[in-house]
Protein backbone atom coordinates (compact mmCIF):
# COMPACT_ATOMS: atom_id res chain seq x y z
CA UNK A 1 0.00 0.00 0.00
CA UNK A 2 1.47 3.51 -1.19
CA UNK A 3 0.75 6.23 1.81
CA UNK A 4 2.11 9.78 1.66
CA UNK A 5 3.96 10.03 4.58
CA UNK A 6 2.30 12.19 7.58
CA UNK A 7 4.31 14.53 9.72
CA UNK A 8 2.28 14.15 13.03
CA UNK A 9 1.94 17.00 14.90
CA UNK A 10 4.47 16.67 18.39
CA UNK A 11 2.48 17.46 21.56
CA UNK A 12 3.91 17.91 25.23
CA UNK A 13 2.41 15.30 27.65
CA UNK A 14 1.69 16.11 31.22
CA UNK A 15 0.37 20.05 31.87
CA UNK A 16 -1.17 22.03 28.57
CA UNK A 17 -1.96 25.03 29.10
CA UNK A 18 -5.53 26.50 27.50
CA UNK A 19 -5.83 26.68 23.93
CA UNK A 20 -5.76 30.32 24.15
CA UNK A 21 -2.52 31.05 26.06
CA UNK A 22 -0.82 28.61 23.47
CA UNK A 23 1.82 29.53 21.18
CA UNK A 24 0.07 28.04 17.87
CA UNK A 25 -3.61 27.60 17.45
CA UNK A 26 -3.88 23.54 17.77
CA UNK A 27 -6.54 22.13 15.65
CA UNK A 28 -7.20 18.43 15.65
CA UNK A 29 -7.74 16.12 12.58
CA UNK A 30 -9.05 12.64 12.78
CA UNK A 31 -8.70 10.30 10.03
CA UNK A 32 -8.05 6.75 8.69
CA UNK A 33 -4.19 6.26 8.79
CA UNK A 34 -3.86 2.80 8.52
CA UNK A 35 -6.40 -0.38 7.52
CA UNK A 36 -7.87 -0.33 4.54
CA UNK A 37 -9.22 3.04 4.50
CA UNK A 38 -6.27 5.13 4.55
CA UNK A 39 -5.65 6.03 1.27
CA UNK A 40 -8.80 8.13 1.78
CA UNK A 41 -7.71 9.40 5.36
CA UNK A 42 -4.09 10.28 4.20
CA UNK A 43 -5.39 12.02 1.54
CA UNK A 44 -7.33 14.11 3.79
CA UNK A 45 -4.75 15.09 5.72
CA UNK A 46 -3.04 16.02 2.94
CA UNK A 47 -5.63 18.60 1.74
CA UNK A 48 -5.52 19.79 5.50
CA UNK A 49 -1.56 20.41 5.87
CA UNK A 50 -2.06 22.38 2.41
CA UNK A 51 -4.29 24.99 4.00
CA UNK A 52 -2.83 25.13 7.42
CA UNK A 53 0.20 25.52 5.08
CA UNK A 54 -0.92 28.64 2.85
CA UNK A 55 -2.46 30.16 6.13
CA UNK A 56 0.57 30.05 8.23
CA UNK A 57 2.31 31.22 5.39
CA UNK A 58 -0.21 34.41 5.27
CA UNK A 59 0.54 35.23 8.85
CA UNK A 60 -1.79 32.67 10.49
CA UNK A 61 -4.82 33.17 12.23
CA UNK A 62 -5.00 35.66 14.97
CA UNK A 63 -1.44 36.23 14.60
CA UNK A 64 -0.26 32.73 15.90
CA UNK A 65 0.56 30.05 13.28
CA UNK A 66 -1.56 27.10 13.39
CA UNK A 67 -1.01 23.38 14.23
CA UNK A 68 -2.39 20.35 13.35
CA UNK A 69 -2.49 17.73 16.17
CA UNK A 70 -3.06 14.02 13.91
CA UNK A 71 -4.65 11.18 15.20
CA UNK A 72 -5.81 7.87 13.33
CA UNK A 73 -9.36 6.70 14.12
CA UNK A 74 -9.04 3.91 11.39
CA UNK A 75 -12.63 4.60 10.58
CA UNK A 76 -13.46 2.24 13.97
CA UNK A 77 -15.89 3.76 16.53
CA UNK A 78 -13.95 2.84 19.77
CA UNK A 79 -10.65 4.34 18.22
CA UNK A 80 -11.92 7.61 17.30
CA UNK A 81 -13.61 7.90 20.27
CA UNK A 82 -10.30 7.33 22.38
CA UNK A 83 -8.70 9.84 19.59
CA UNK A 84 -11.16 12.59 20.46
CA UNK A 85 -10.69 11.89 23.76
CA UNK A 86 -6.82 12.46 23.73
CA UNK A 87 -7.41 15.65 21.20
CA UNK A 88 -9.41 17.35 23.98
CA UNK A 89 -8.43 16.26 27.40
CA UNK A 90 -4.94 16.02 26.51
CA UNK A 91 -4.03 18.22 23.66
CA UNK A 92 -6.33 20.68 24.47
CA UNK A 93 -8.03 21.48 21.06
CA UNK A 94 -10.95 23.72 20.52
CA UNK A 95 -11.79 22.06 17.33
CA UNK A 96 -11.87 19.31 15.47
CA UNK A 97 -12.01 18.04 12.03
CA UNK A 98 -12.73 14.02 11.20
CA UNK A 99 -13.90 11.75 11.31
CA UNK A 100 -14.11 10.15 7.26
CA UNK A 101 -16.51 6.81 8.03
CA UNK A 102 -20.18 7.53 8.77
CA UNK A 103 -20.06 5.21 12.07
CA UNK A 104 -16.78 6.69 12.99
CA UNK A 105 -18.01 10.49 13.35
CA UNK A 106 -21.04 9.29 14.94
CA UNK A 107 -19.31 7.96 17.81
CA UNK A 108 -17.11 11.57 18.20
CA UNK A 109 -20.29 13.48 17.95
CA UNK A 110 -21.33 12.07 21.21
CA UNK A 111 -17.53 12.94 22.52
CA UNK A 112 -17.88 16.17 20.75
CA UNK A 113 -21.17 17.03 22.86
CA UNK A 114 -19.90 15.91 26.15
CA UNK A 115 -16.97 18.30 26.27
CA UNK A 116 -19.01 21.27 24.30
CA UNK A 117 -16.12 21.10 21.49
CA UNK A 118 -17.24 21.70 18.03
CA UNK A 119 -16.75 18.32 15.71
CA UNK A 120 -16.66 19.48 11.85
CA UNK A 121 -16.90 16.09 9.39
CA UNK A 122 -15.91 17.51 5.59
CA UNK A 123 -16.59 13.69 4.66
CA UNK A 124 -19.22 11.40 6.26
CA UNK A 125 -22.33 11.32 4.36
CA UNK A 126 -24.89 9.54 5.74
CA UNK A 127 -28.20 11.72 5.49
CA UNK A 128 -29.37 11.96 9.36
CA UNK A 129 -25.97 12.82 10.65
CA UNK A 130 -27.33 16.39 10.84
CA UNK A 131 -30.90 15.49 12.00
CA UNK A 132 -29.68 14.42 15.54
CA UNK A 133 -29.99 18.11 16.99
CA UNK A 134 -26.46 17.86 18.00
CA UNK A 135 -25.84 21.30 18.07
CA UNK A 136 -21.95 21.17 18.21
CA UNK A 137 -21.65 18.95 14.61
CA UNK A 138 -21.09 20.71 11.92
CA UNK A 139 -20.94 18.98 8.45
CA UNK A 140 -19.34 20.44 5.00
CA UNK A 141 -19.98 17.39 2.67
CA UNK A 142 -22.74 16.24 0.60
CA UNK A 143 -25.39 13.80 1.76
CA UNK A 144 -26.15 10.12 0.15
CA UNK A 145 -30.03 11.35 -0.20
CA UNK A 146 -28.52 14.77 -1.98
CA UNK A 147 -26.18 13.11 -4.43
CA UNK A 148 -29.10 10.01 -4.92
CA UNK A 149 -31.50 12.95 -6.02
CA UNK A 150 -29.10 14.75 -7.72
CA UNK A 151 -28.36 12.37 -10.38
CA UNK A 152 -30.51 9.12 -10.05
CA UNK A 153 -32.78 10.35 -12.82
CA UNK A 154 -29.67 11.18 -15.47
CA UNK A 155 -28.08 7.54 -14.76
CA UNK A 156 -31.33 5.83 -15.47
CA UNK A 157 -32.16 7.95 -18.61
CA UNK A 158 -28.60 8.57 -20.22
CA UNK A 159 -27.40 4.74 -18.96
CA UNK A 160 -30.92 2.94 -19.85
CA UNK A 161 -30.39 1.41 -16.37
CA UNK A 162 -33.65 -1.40 -15.58
CA UNK A 163 -32.06 -3.82 -13.31
CA UNK A 164 -29.55 -2.84 -10.67
CA UNK A 165 -27.49 -4.71 -8.71
CA UNK A 166 -25.99 -3.03 -5.35
CA UNK A 167 -22.92 -3.65 -3.75
CA UNK A 168 -21.89 -1.57 -0.56
CA UNK A 169 -19.40 -1.70 1.80
CA UNK A 170 -21.22 -3.10 5.75
CA UNK A 171 -21.40 0.21 7.35
CA UNK A 172 -23.44 3.29 7.85
CA UNK A 173 -22.22 5.30 4.82
CA UNK A 174 -22.11 2.23 2.64
CA UNK A 175 -25.83 1.25 3.76
CA UNK A 176 -27.13 4.49 3.54
CA UNK A 177 -25.73 4.68 -0.08
CA UNK A 178 -27.29 1.87 -1.59
CA UNK A 179 -30.87 2.72 0.38
CA UNK A 180 -30.61 6.14 -1.43
CA UNK A 181 -29.90 5.27 -4.84
CA UNK A 182 -31.76 1.84 -5.12
CA UNK A 183 -35.32 4.24 -3.47
CA UNK A 184 -34.45 6.80 -6.10
CA UNK A 185 -33.95 4.59 -9.34
CA UNK A 186 -36.73 2.27 -7.70
CA UNK A 187 -39.44 5.06 -8.03
CA UNK A 188 -38.26 5.76 -11.63
CA UNK A 189 -38.80 2.60 -12.67
CA UNK A 190 -35.65 0.72 -12.32
CA UNK A 191 -35.76 -2.68 -10.83
CA UNK A 192 -33.31 -4.06 -7.64
CA UNK A 193 -32.14 -7.23 -8.28
CA UNK A 194 -29.78 -8.29 -5.11
CA UNK A 195 -27.75 -5.83 -2.75
CA UNK A 196 -25.01 -6.98 -1.16
CA UNK A 197 -22.70 -5.84 1.77
CA UNK A 198 -18.75 -6.84 2.43
CA UNK A 199 -16.74 -5.76 5.25
CA UNK A 200 -14.15 -3.31 4.89
CA UNK A 201 -10.49 -4.60 3.96
CA UNK A 202 -11.98 -7.75 2.37
CA UNK A 203 -10.11 -8.98 -0.78
CA UNK A 204 -12.09 -11.64 -2.41
CA UNK A 205 -15.57 -11.16 -3.75
CA UNK A 206 -15.88 -13.59 -6.22
CA UNK A 207 -18.39 -15.52 -5.20
CA UNK A 208 -20.64 -12.18 -4.51
CA UNK A 209 -20.12 -11.46 -8.23
CA UNK A 210 -20.82 -14.50 -9.30
CA UNK A 211 -24.18 -14.34 -7.96
CA UNK A 212 -24.75 -11.03 -9.36
CA UNK A 213 -23.69 -12.12 -12.93
CA UNK A 214 -26.45 -14.66 -12.84
CA UNK A 215 -28.85 -12.15 -12.49
CA UNK A 216 -27.66 -10.13 -15.57
CA UNK A 217 -27.96 -6.49 -14.09
CA UNK A 218 -27.65 -3.97 -16.44
CA UNK A 219 -25.41 -1.64 -14.07
CA UNK A 220 -23.76 -1.92 -10.71
CA UNK A 221 -23.91 0.48 -8.18
CA UNK A 222 -20.78 0.10 -5.83
CA UNK A 223 -20.80 2.27 -2.13
CA UNK A 224 -16.80 1.73 -1.85
CA UNK A 225 -13.44 3.47 -1.22
CA UNK A 226 -10.12 3.07 -2.68
CA UNK A 227 -8.77 -0.17 -2.20
CA UNK A 228 -11.68 -2.26 -1.70
CA UNK A 229 -13.32 -1.12 -4.89
CA UNK A 230 -10.31 -1.32 -6.99
CA UNK A 231 -10.02 -4.88 -5.97
CA UNK A 232 -13.80 -4.91 -6.62
CA UNK A 233 -13.55 -3.53 -10.13
CA UNK A 234 -10.33 -5.41 -11.10
CA UNK A 235 -12.31 -8.95 -10.23
CA UNK A 236 -15.18 -7.86 -11.89
CA UNK A 237 -13.40 -7.33 -15.20
CA UNK A 238 -11.48 -10.93 -14.47
CA UNK A 239 -15.03 -12.58 -14.63
CA UNK A 240 -16.32 -10.92 -17.41
CA UNK A 241 -18.87 -8.67 -16.29
CA UNK A 242 -20.55 -6.33 -18.75
CA UNK A 243 -23.14 -4.71 -16.62
CA UNK A 244 -22.53 -0.51 -16.46
CA UNK A 245 -20.72 0.43 -13.31
CA UNK A 246 -21.57 3.49 -11.10
CA UNK A 247 -21.56 4.46 -7.63
CA UNK A 248 -20.18 6.78 -4.28
CA UNK A 249 -17.01 6.90 -3.14
CA UNK A 250 -13.56 7.46 -4.09
CA UNK A 251 -13.81 6.87 -8.23
CA UNK A 252 -12.75 10.09 -9.20
CA UNK A 253 -9.32 9.71 -7.36
CA UNK A 254 -5.55 9.05 -8.73
CA UNK A 255 -5.19 6.44 -6.13
CA UNK A 256 -8.06 4.10 -7.03
CA UNK A 257 -7.29 4.80 -10.93
CA UNK A 258 -3.44 3.79 -10.25
CA UNK A 259 -4.76 0.77 -8.25
CA UNK A 260 -8.04 -0.22 -10.67
CA UNK A 261 -5.87 0.37 -13.96
CA UNK A 262 -7.90 -0.80 -17.05
CA UNK A 263 -10.68 -1.97 -14.89
CA UNK A 264 -11.73 1.69 -13.50
CA UNK A 265 -12.60 2.97 -17.33
CA UNK A 266 -16.23 3.94 -17.80
CA UNK A 267 -17.23 3.81 -14.84
CA UNK A 268 -19.66 6.89 -13.41
CA UNK A 269 -19.35 8.15 -10.46
CA UNK A 270 -21.26 10.56 -8.39
CA UNK A 271 -19.06 12.66 -5.85
CA UNK A 272 -18.69 16.40 -4.42
CA UNK A 273 -15.01 17.39 -6.18
CA UNK A 274 -12.90 16.07 -9.02
CA UNK A 275 -9.56 18.19 -9.74
CA UNK A 276 -11.65 18.87 -13.61
CA UNK A 277 -13.76 21.53 -12.08
CA UNK A 278 -13.06 24.63 -13.75
CA UNK A 279 -13.01 27.30 -11.36
CA UNK A 280 -9.91 29.37 -10.27
CA UNK A 281 -10.13 28.59 -6.81
CA UNK A 282 -9.37 24.75 -7.96
CA UNK A 283 -6.48 25.79 -10.20
CA UNK A 284 -4.77 27.17 -7.45
CA UNK A 285 -5.57 23.74 -5.46
CA UNK A 286 -4.59 21.80 -7.97
CA UNK A 287 -1.35 23.45 -8.67
CA UNK A 288 -0.14 23.66 -4.83
CA UNK A 289 -1.21 19.48 -3.93
CA UNK A 290 0.61 18.67 -7.04
CA UNK A 291 3.00 20.81 -6.08
CA UNK A 292 3.79 19.30 -2.21
CA UNK A 293 2.57 15.78 -3.20
CA UNK A 294 3.29 14.69 -7.14
CA UNK A 295 -0.22 13.60 -7.94
CA UNK A 296 -3.57 15.29 -8.38
CA UNK A 297 -6.39 15.83 -5.44
CA UNK A 298 -8.79 13.75 -5.13
CA UNK A 299 -12.56 14.46 -2.86
CA UNK A 300 -10.76 13.90 -0.03
CA UNK A 301 -8.07 16.13 -0.57
CA UNK A 302 -10.43 18.93 -0.91
CA UNK A 303 -12.18 18.02 1.81
CA UNK A 304 -9.95 18.21 4.35
CA UNK A 305 -8.86 21.40 2.46
CA UNK A 306 -11.74 22.99 2.30
CA UNK A 307 -12.84 22.01 5.87
CA UNK A 308 -9.85 23.34 7.57
CA UNK A 309 -10.29 26.63 5.64
CA UNK A 310 -13.56 27.25 7.38
CA UNK A 311 -12.42 25.89 10.65
CA UNK A 312 -9.44 28.62 10.41
CA UNK A 313 -11.84 31.38 9.35
CA UNK A 314 -14.13 30.58 12.08
CA UNK A 315 -11.50 31.16 14.46
CA UNK A 316 -10.63 34.36 13.10
CA UNK A 317 -14.14 35.19 13.98
CA UNK A 318 -14.36 34.01 16.98
CA UNK A 319 -11.69 36.26 18.27
CA UNK A 320 -9.57 33.64 20.25
CA UNK A 321 -9.46 29.83 20.25
CA UNK A 322 -12.39 29.03 22.75
CA UNK A 323 -14.88 26.07 21.58
CA UNK A 324 -17.90 27.43 22.19
CA UNK A 325 -16.92 31.17 20.87
CA UNK A 326 -15.72 29.03 17.43
CA UNK A 327 -19.01 27.09 17.47
CA UNK A 328 -21.19 30.39 17.37
CA UNK A 329 -19.10 31.67 14.35
CA UNK A 330 -18.94 28.52 12.46
CA UNK A 331 -22.62 29.67 11.29
CA UNK A 332 -21.24 32.79 9.67
CA UNK A 333 -19.33 30.50 6.98
CA UNK A 334 -18.84 32.12 3.38
CA UNK A 335 -16.60 30.34 1.95
CA UNK A 336 -15.16 30.16 -1.52
CA UNK A 337 -13.36 26.60 -2.09
CA UNK A 338 -12.14 24.31 -4.76
CA UNK A 339 -15.65 22.81 -5.75
CA UNK A 340 -18.00 26.34 -4.66
CA UNK A 341 -19.51 28.71 -1.71
CA UNK A 342 -19.68 26.66 1.70
CA UNK A 343 -22.22 28.91 3.78
CA UNK A 344 -24.34 26.43 6.64
CA UNK A 345 -28.02 26.18 7.43
CA UNK A 346 -30.20 25.64 10.57
CA UNK A 347 -29.17 22.32 11.04
CA UNK A 348 -25.29 23.06 10.13
CA UNK A 349 -25.17 21.11 7.29
CA UNK A 350 -22.87 22.73 4.11
CA UNK A 351 -24.64 23.78 1.54
CA UNK A 352 -23.77 25.79 -1.75
CA UNK A 353 -21.24 23.43 -3.45
CA UNK A 354 -21.36 21.57 -6.45
CA UNK A 355 -21.41 17.95 -6.70
CA UNK A 356 -20.61 16.12 -9.67
CA UNK A 357 -21.26 13.17 -11.93
CA UNK A 358 -18.22 12.11 -13.78
CA UNK A 359 -17.33 9.60 -16.20
CA UNK A 360 -13.70 7.68 -15.78
CA UNK A 361 -11.63 8.39 -19.44
CA UNK A 362 -8.28 7.37 -19.60
CA UNK A 363 -7.79 7.77 -16.08
CA UNK A 364 -9.48 11.06 -16.01
CA UNK A 365 -12.68 12.51 -14.16
CA UNK A 366 -14.76 13.84 -17.44
CA UNK A 367 -17.87 15.95 -15.83
CA UNK A 368 -21.00 14.82 -17.66
CA UNK A 369 -23.27 16.77 -14.79
CA UNK A 370 -23.20 18.76 -11.93
CA UNK A 371 -25.64 20.08 -9.07
CA UNK A 372 -25.78 22.26 -6.45
CA UNK A 373 -26.10 21.11 -2.74
CA UNK A 374 -29.08 23.24 -1.28
CA UNK A 375 -30.02 24.72 1.78
CA UNK A 376 -32.55 22.11 2.27
CA UNK A 377 -30.21 19.12 2.74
Amino acid sequence: MRITVVALALTTFGAVAPAQAQETIKIGLIQPLTGSVAYNGVSDVNGSKIAVAERNAKGGVLGKKVELVIEDGECQPSKTVNAAEKLIQKDQVPIISGAFCSSATIAAMSVAEKYKVPLLSGVSSKSDLTERGNEWFFRTAETDGLLARAFAKILVEQLQLKRIAYIGVNDDWGRGGVEEFSKQIEAMGGETVTKQYFDHGKTDFYTMLTRIRAEKPDGIFVAAETQDGSILVKQMKELGLESKIFGVGSWATADFVGLAGDAAEGIHAAVPYAYTIERPENKRFVEAYKQAYNEMPGKYSAAGYNALNIIMDAIERAGEADPDKIRQALPATNYQGPNGSFQFNSKRQGYGFDAVLVRLEGGEPTIVANASVTADE
